[in-house]
């Protein structure tokens, strides 16, 4: 069923808060997407926020937006609800939920989910899964459970084809913690007069480099993941959410 203009209004604005303070109320939404071949929706389990570039409020090293907008970024910068859809180790597509102000880049990636409806197509999708559990228990998982790929990024989540229905009620237990991946701490720096404080990382060097022999650096085209530090210099850790233990 499609949301009224004024549901999907109070949608989008619920959407707008800070994407740290939104992730636990977003555990436990729905996402639907209606395709050609069928509709496909996706219980969140498990969430990861993303703020904005170097020079704004609050500096994520760990975001593409870290180094201001680029076409391929835009939708973080846009309105609230849409969705911005990244290919990843040149397999592998990662989705998020754009949230905050429009002109406020920040964002949710969708890290893993439940598939609620459409598991056949679902499994038809992802032939390797084991498991109804292990159809959408990732981040690329969930994308490819979904149909979805880089064409959807700016799209709508919350107008046809896709749809989003928040929980009924809160999650269960919330855990919170480090957002999965390479912790950097050797990026917390003290800040300029020797105060202690800790200064915000730099961004991530995403150009490519030579691979000689020995190196594993690569530019892999993911969100990058450090233990972040915000312009007050309050480390911002706890940026992923999950229903239940992790």
């Amino acid at each position: 069923m499609n949301q009224s203009a004024g549901a999907m209004a109070l949608l989008r604005e619920f959407l707008s808060a800070d994407a740290r303070e939104l992730a636990p109320k977003l555990l436990g939404a729905v996402l639907t997407h209606e395709s050609r071949d069928g509709a496909v929706s996706v219980r969140l389990t498990e969430l990861e926020a993303y703020m904005g570039p170097e020079d704004s409020l609050h500096p994520d090293p760990g975001s593409h937006t870290c180094r201001g907008p680029t076409p391929r970024n835009a939708p973080m910068f846009g309105p609230a609800g849409h969705l911005y859809v990244y290919f990843t180790y040149g397999m592998h597509h990662c989705t998020n939920i754009v949230c905050g102000p429009a002109g406020v880049a920040s964002a949710l990636l969708l890290r893993a989910g439940e598939v609620v409806d459409g598991l056949e197509l679902a499994r038809l999708r992802r032939p390797t899964s084991k498991t109804p559990a292990d159809l959408a228990s990732g981040p690329a998982r969930l994308a490819k459970a979904l149909g979805l790929t880089t064409a959807d990024s700016g799209r709508d989540a919350l107008a046809p084809p896709f749809r989003l229905e928040l929980p009924s009620a809160p999650a269960g237990a919330v855990s919170s913690g480090p957002r999965v991946g390479v912790v950097a701490p050797e990026a917390l720096t003290n800040t300029p007069g020797g105060t202690g404080s800790p200064a915000t990382p730099p961004c991530p060097d995403t150009r490519q480099r030579s691979r000689g022999p020995g190196s594993r650096q690569r530019n892999t085209g993911r969100m990058q993941r450090f233990t972040c530090v915000n312009g007050n210099g309050c480390r911002m850790d706890g940026l992923s959410f999950a229903i239940g233990e992790r």
